[in-house]
């Protein structure tokens, strides 16, 4: 179905234990959101046998995220990008800033009424892109863009895999309503029943 409508951006702070593992902090509300552009980047292998093609894998390598938003605050500014802020209040950007990775999580409103929440567990952002105009007959808004790469997470989830994104529509009927409440009150942790007989 198809989405009209993108609210609901947050970004939580990630810190890694000593195996590289993520823990997620308490998710803050990043912007409001105007845009949001999402590719995947996939790597792909052959292997030929007989002269034809036997076994084809894709596997998920990274992708490319490009939020357009009504402005970046200060905290949001040093979290995502690595900029600092100095003793007066003010955004310094540094030739060797380089953000640390967060997780990032949304909302699309749906044709329905109802929602589509995703999460992407681990970006790492570059310096937004600023686009500056003088006035002229009519008004033009100028907002910044940033963009950055999305990448799988280390920690294995319960099903033995390493995810990269998460999502789930609010319509629904099999998805128990404290996911959709929860959502943006911390990142979603996928859960995967244990096999029946342990694998025996």
């Amino acid at each position: 179905m198809a989405t009209i409508g993108l609210d609901k951006l947050y970004y939580a702070k990630i810190t890694e234990g000593t195996d590289g593992t993520e823990t997620y902090s308490t998710p803050i509300q990043l912007a409001k959101a105007m845009k949001a552009d999402l590719s995947v980047e996939l790597v792909e292998a052959t292997l030929y046998a007989d002269d034809s093609p036997a076994e084809v894998v894709k596997e998920f390598k990274s992708g490319k995220l490009s939020l357009g938003v009504d402005d970046i605050g200060t905290t949001a500014a040093e979290d995502l990008t690595g900029a600092k802020i100095d003793d007066n209040h003010v955004v310094i950007s540094g030739g060797e800033d380089g953000g640390a990775p967060v997780a990032i999580g949304f909302r699309a409103k749906k044709s329905n009424g109802k929602y589509r929440y995703f999460w992407l567990y681990r970006v790492v952002f570059g310096i937004p892109a600023t686009n500056l105009q003088t006035k002229g007959d009519s008004i033009t808004f100028s907002t910044p863009t940033i963009e950055g790469t999305v990448y799988r997470r280390n920690k294995l989830d319960g099903n033995g895999k390493h995810p990269w994104k998460s999502e789930v529509n609010e319509d629904d009927t099999s998805v128990p309503a404290s996911v959709i409440t929860g959502w943006c009150t911390q990142v979603y942790e996928p859960t995967f029943a244990a096999p029946v007989g342990g694998g025996e």
